[in-house]
């Protein structure tokens, strides 16, 4: 196991300097992950024959990560994903978060969320320790928090992130990571033919805007179906309402038999690679996003991306769960802190 740092560039708002971790196992795999935002800049996972691919989408220089639209690679918080209305009651105090799409809160905030934040690190072994503090009211969110994101690269070729957060005033917390995957690699082109496994009987419908309705859907017998291994194109152009809503694959799935342990809930292949991804998470959502708004941008090395060249599975509670009593509890604070896993598991067949 090793780390390395370097300096990746001078952050434009606090001036400070921004660092690049590389983490690599005996294996070969590595990481490079920044101190800004909690960035997983490149991933470098090894085939079957050993050839390494920089499984993530993501940029050459700091300069595209101020504006990084679609949060590629980023650390998300203190709340992914959606909030109808942007705004949210806690003990009978409304509070007016942005609304930065369309009506609805999204990921935070554009412009001050936790993607475009500069970490402090302490460097471990094989893991970077990444601690962020956050005032009450920043953000329109409640209570004087503390984040801890440690990255670990083990020798089992997995990328494991956990986090911890406490607070002194109760507030939402629903933190995540929001890499994009491309198991041929980040200049891959379409993930539309990756083979897809979801371990989840049940998704969270959306009404327009992409805010939950609140029911909980059986998957039987639709295209959001992942029971069984198929792959991502097989059925994302399908006349079904949820799928046009969202351009394509664009919801939270319901994990089954959620117990707070480290589970496998996904598994993705890329045919011919002998690649595979697993996804083991102690949430009990996970948004699958088939990269359906990706647009045209220029990635690493020259690379061109565009829609669907790259899948997000972000682990979670589920979007606007403070709005609905049936979701599970995305309430922390003083008598609850925030604690998850999730590890992206690197295998072949």
């Amino acid at each position: 196991m090793s780390i390395t740092k370097k300096v990746f560039g001078t952050d434009k708002k606090t001036k400070k300097a921004v660092y690049e971790y590389c983490i690599k196992n005996k294996n070969g795999m590595y990481a490079k992950i920044l101190n800004y935002g909690g960035i997983i800049r490149e991933l470098w996972v090894p085939d079957g024959n050993g050839k390494l691919a920089d499984v993530v989408l993501g940029h050459d220089d700091l300069m595209p990560y101020y504006e990084n639209a679609g949060f590629l690679g980023a650390a998300i918080g203190p709340s992914a994903n959606r909030i109808g209305g942007g705004k949210f009651t806690i003990d009978g105090v409304e509070y007016q978060i942005p609304v930065n799409e369309n009506e609805n809160n999204l990921h935070s905030d554009k412009e001050n969320g936790y993607h475009v934040r500069i970490f402090d690190v302490e460097e471990g072994v094989n893991s970077i320790r990444l601690f962020l503090q956050d005032e009450d009211g920043a953000m329109g969110f409640p209570g004087n928090k503390k984040l801890e994101i440690i990255y670990t690269v083990t020798e089992e070729n997995g990328l494991r992130i956990d986090y911890h957060f406490i607070s002194d005033r109760r507030t939402i917390l629903n933190p995540t990571n929001h890499s994009y995957f491309n198991l041929r690699g980040q200049d891959g082109g379409s993930i539309e033919d990756h083979v897809l496994w979801l371990k989840a009987s049940y998704y969270t419908p959306v009404a327009e805007g992409s805010i939950p309705t609140g029911e909980i859907a059986s998957v039987k017998g639709t295209p959001m179906d992942f029971t069984e291994p198929k792959t991502i194109g097989q059925e994302i152009g399908a006349d079904f309402e949820q799928l046009k809503l969202g351009g394509g694959y664009d919801h939270n799935w319901v994990l089954d038999d959620v117990d707070g342990q480290l589970q496998l809930v996904a598994k993705v292949t890329a045919p011919g690679t002998g690649r595979v991804m697993k996804v083991y998470t102690t949430l009990p959502g996970l948004q699958f996003y088939a990269g359906n708004f990706l647009g045209d941008q220029d990635g690493k090395l020259g690379t061109k991306y565009h829609n669907r060249y790259g899948l997000a599975l972000e682990t979670q509670y589920f979007p606007d769960g403070i709005h609905k009593e049936n979701f599970p509890d995305v309430m922390f604070g003083p008598d609850r802190q925030y604690v998850s896993s999730t590890v992206y598991q690197f295998c072949y067949e």
